[in-house]
Parts: C-alpha cells; sequence; structure tokens
C-alpha cells in the first residue's frame, strides 16, 4: 500500500515542523488502527514519522486497540521504545501464548504488555498522556452493544492503564471486558477499526491514518461471514475482530472514494506497509515481527521522500 489518498496531508505536517507553530487554520489529525502484532508495521512507522519531527505537528490522535498503545508511546516521546518492544518483549510466549486457549489465562496477557513492558522494560510516561500537548482519544467498544466510543474520565496513572487494557480487551484472547465509567469495554477494533469518520466529525481538515496491513491482505467488503457473525453473537466482538480485514477495507473507501458522503471537503491520506512480512495478528516470531517493524519504518520514511 505504501501511501493512498491526498499528499497534501503530509505537506501540512512538514511545513508545521518547519515553521514550528500551527496557526495555519487548520486541525490535523493522526489515526491509528488495531491488529494485534501486526501493529508491528505501524509502531515503526510512528518511529519513522517521530525522528521526522512531526509528533508535535500533529492536534490530535485516536488509536483502538493496539495502535492506542503505540499511540500512547508516540504523543510521550517514546516511540522507538513502542517499536522495540514489539520484537523484544511482545514476540514472546510470556505475551502470546495459544496453549493457554481453554484455560483460565488468556492466550494474550494485557497483563505482561500493561505491567511488565509498559511498567518496566519499555517503561511509558503514564503521567505524561494527560499533559501530552497533542492529546490521545483512546477507542473502545462498549461490550453491552458493540458501538465505539471515546472513553472519557483518563486523568491518573491508573486510568490510562485501565484505558488501555480496555481498547485491547477481547474475551476468550485477551481477558474479559474490562469496567471503566459504568460501562464494559471491550477492544476499539471492534466497533471501530480506523476512526477516519470520527475524526473528520470531530473537525479535522488533514487526517492521516496509519494501517497494519498491506493492500494484499485488505478486502472491500464490510460483510461478515456467517461464522463470524454467529461468533460475535457467543462472544461479543470476538468475530469482528477475527475478520478485521474487511473492517479495514470498508473504513478505507473514506480515503479512496471522493464522493463518500462522510469524507466533505476534508485532506485524507493513508500509510501502510509496502510489502507484507506474512505475519499474522498472534505472531509470535521475533525475527518476522522485527522485519515488520523495519518495513513500517521504511514505508513512512518513503511516503515522506515522496511528500517533499
Amino acid at each position: 500500500m505504501t501511501a493512498r489518498g491526498d499528499r497534501d496531508v503530509l505537506r501540512v505536517l512538514l511545513a508545521r515542523r518547519d515553521v514550528g507553530r500551527r496557526a495555519d487554520g487548520n486541525r490535523v489529525a493522526l489515526v491509528i488502527g488495531g491488529g494485534g502484532m501486526r501493529g508491528a508495521y505501524v509502531a515503526g512507522m510512528l518511529h519513522a514519522l517521530d525522528r521526522a519531527g512531526l509528533r508535535e505537528s500533529f492536534d490530535e490522535v485516536y488509536g483502538a486497540s493496539s495502535g492506542a498503545v503505540s499511540a500512547a508511546s508516540f504523543v510521550t516521546g517514546a516511540a522507538d521504545r513502542g517499536a522495540a518492544a514489539f520484537p523484544e518483549d511482545l514476540a514472546s510466549t510470556r505475551f502470546i501464548d495459544l496453549r493457554r486457549l481453554g484455560t483460565r489465562r488468556p492466550v494474550v496477557s494485557l497483563d505482561h504488555l500493561i505491567v511488565s513492558v509498559l511498567g518496566g522494560t519499555k517503561p511509558l510516561s503514564w503521567e505524561r498522556l494527560g499533559d501530552s500537548p497533542v492529546p490521545l482519544h483512546v477507542v473502545a467498544t462498549d461490550s453491552a452493544d458493540l458501538t465505539p466510543h471515546v472513553l472519557t474520565g483518563l486523568r491518573t496513572a491508573d486510568d490510562w492503564r485501565r484505558g488501555l487494557r480496555a481498547t485491547a480487551a477481547i474475551p476468550l484472547l485477551a481477558g474479559p471486558p474490562v469496567e471503566h465509567a459504568g460501562r464494559r469495554w471491550v477492544d476499539g477494533s471492534v466497533g471501530e477499526p480506523l476512526a477516519l469518520a470520527r475524526a473528520l466529525r470531530g473537525g479535522a481538515t488533514h487526517v492521516l491514518a496509519l494501517v497494519c496491513r498491506p493492500e494484499s491482505e485488505i478486502h472491500t467488503s464490510a460483510d461478515l461471514s456467517f461464522w463470524a457473525r454467529a461468533l460475535d453473537r457467543v462472544v461479543p466482538g470476538l468475530g469482528t475482530v477475527a475478520q478485521g480485514s474487511r473492517r479495514y477495507g470498508a473504513d478505507l473507501q473514506i480515503v479512496t472514494d471522493a464522493a463518500h458522503p462522510g469524507r466533505g471537503p476534508a485532506h485524507l491520506m493513508a500509510l501502510g506497509p509496502s510489502r507484507s512480512v506474512g505475519m499474522g495478528a498472534l505472531c509470535g516470531d521475533p525475527v518476522v515481527v522485527a522485519e515488520a517493524v523495519r518495513v513500517g519504518d521504511e514505508s513512512a520514511v518513503a511516503a515522506l521522500a515522496c511528500a517533499h
């Protein structure tokens, strides 16, 4: 994929970096989708954007699932640690172990992610999340009706830990729904894989979406299969997450279709990996995951070079 859409999005970001201010009348949003370990591609892209000095060129960031976790590292100035965490800490049976399926322990250990990685080996500055000049909006899905929402009331470090756990929770895979603000939440990608329309409703004039799937792995149909719909009825959201490539394709139509009714006059661009390294959402091979980070990084660098 590398880049689809209007390159004016990247030009505005670069101009903001060079001028050092945002008095251009634009509102620029960064939208980051989830995808489990495929988020390694996006983590590489974020590292490249940060190295290019573009972090504070954004006005806001929207993130769901693994995208929210990488976004948290990005807005707090730790994109390098966020990228390194995928091959060094997450491509491990401590994080993902299919042998735990059917036991009382989740296949994907959010405890390992939140406590051991973000609280230890690749520490996240939780306090800086609330004070960041680029606010992070964490998208999660209400388990009662599978509708997406931005989590509110994230102020303390414990709030943010709960929020990142909520946006990544998947029953049977990554633990039960997480309670916050009187509701029970599951993975943000269930209700809204890419918060493009949400960013536009919020007033964004320019939106850059980071996608964790190469073009060959994205389908244009948004319709879920019978088995996915059936699985959703048994375990809310699990079937939808399992067919995430279809949901991504539907959301990306707002970028590729100039006549899309939800688009309006905004400038939109989607940036994805230039090629596949053959990894899935539960990949545990550190060599493959490291290659995904590298491909994501190189894809972002190439897109920026073409924007000059």
